[in-house]
């Protein structure tokens, strides 16, 4: 009696009793790309190559501000125009004074001649003894002194063509053009403010901001460890916070020359990623938050598991026969998504990705309730 009840609690616990296998999911092993990677160690920013803080040359106050803040400029557009009359004043004064220059060199040079032509005939009759050879010394230093009058009459109307430029150069600089196209992105001054240049040592803020919006790129820190594999020129993957669920390509431009050393960071070196293009209407913004993925290398049709089946030790589970067999792997190229599989797998084999319960393990009898593309 006791060997049938033994067997009938047997046969119950194998059909009646016998718990229902695990349901798992799970993914065929398959043959694709996968590539290593790294990325920043804290958020990237995106920044404009081309961006201008303009403050005036001169001081002045601000009579003309033909557009304001979020307009798109063109490159030579008046960006700002300073009250002009006070230098316009000077030009007319330095005008005035190369007119009053020029008529002392007239009158020097015309000296300088009477004395050169007064010395020619006092020459002639120093020769027939009519005169003394004092009276033909006085008027060689005659000729000497009106010519270097003539020369320093000549300068002086050069001074004075030099301050007309000058003060034409400095009138120019009331007139503030755009260095280049882009936008407005800040403007601090208003019509009938008065604005001073910044004097030597104590900056002063820029009135006018502008920024070119089509020259952006990224500015990441990565961790030290990985500078010595990443070179200019390397492809990357750049994803904004403003455009979730995206990625666009880029590449490695620059690398810092030297390493960040802060006390509340880890170390790290700055690089730049430009972006190889971006579609058509899309506005990224300077100061916007963004990730910069590194591609190091690229494996094409290798076999390759997903990284998150992966258990410590380069470990997998497999289905096989309705039952978990644990698989020791050996791996190559590794990503936050995908795994190389140099041994240990086979194409095809299915490798169990929902690994969140302890009792999902070796041994135990699963069903796959849900197979994953490769």
């Amino acid at each position: 009696m006791v060997v049938a009840l033994v067997a009938i609690v047997f046969a119950l616990r194998r059909t009646v009793l016998k718990p229902e296998p695990l349901e798992v999911r799970a993914i065929a092993a398959a043959r694709g790309q996968v590539e290593e990677s790294v990325t920043n160690s804290r958020a990237g920013t995106i920044k404009a190559e081309r961006r201008a803080q303009i403050s005036p040359e001169v001081g002045g106050r601000a009579v003309d501000i033909p557009h304001r803040e979020g307009e798109r400029v063109a490159k030579g557009d008046v960006l700002l125009r300073l009250d002009p009359n006070v230098l316009e004043g000077r030009v007319t004064l330095s005008r005035r004074e190369l007119q009053a220059a020029a008529a002392q060199r007239d009158q020097a040079c015309t000296n300088a001649e009477r004395s050169r032509r007064e010395l020619a005939r006092l020459s002639r009759l120093a020769k027939e003894g009519i005169i003394s050879t004092d009276v033909l010394d006085q008027a060689q230093t005659a000729v000497e002194t009106t010519k270097s009058a003539c020369q320093a009459a000549q300068a002086g109307v050069a001074q004075a063509q030099a301050s007309i430029d000058l003060q034409g150069r400095q009138l120019g600089l009331t007139v503030i053009r755009a260095p280049f196209s882009g936008i407005i992105a800040d403007l601090s001054i208003e019509v009938g403010e008065y604005t001073t240049p910044s004097p030597p040592g104590m900056p002063i803020p820029p009135v006018i901001d502008l920024i070119d919006p089509e020259s952006v790129y990224v500015s990441a820190p990565m961790d030290e460890v990985d500078s010595a594999r990443i070179q200019p020129g390397q492809p990357v993957r750049i994803s904004v916070d403003s455009y979730p669920g995206r990625t666009f390509p880029g590449t490695v431009r620059r690398i810092a020359p030297y390493v960040l050393d802060r006390e509340e960071q880890n170390r790290t070196v700055e690089i730049e990623a430009g972006f190889d293009g971006l579609p058509a209407g899309m506005r990224l913004l300077p100061g916007t938050s963004a990730d910069v993925e590194v591609i190091l290398e690229t494996r094409e049709n290798v076999l390759r598991v997903p990284t998150p089946a992966l258990l410590e030790g380069n470990r997998v589970l497999i289905v096989e026969n309705g039952v978990l067999v644990e698989k020791k792997l050996t791996i190559g190229l590794k990503n936050w998504d995908w795994t190389e599989v140099r041994a240990g797998l086979a194409p095809g084999d299915q490798v169990v990705t929902s690994l969140d319960r302890p009792e999902v393990k070796a041994g135990a009898e699963v069903r796959i309730g849900q197979v994953a593309s490769p």
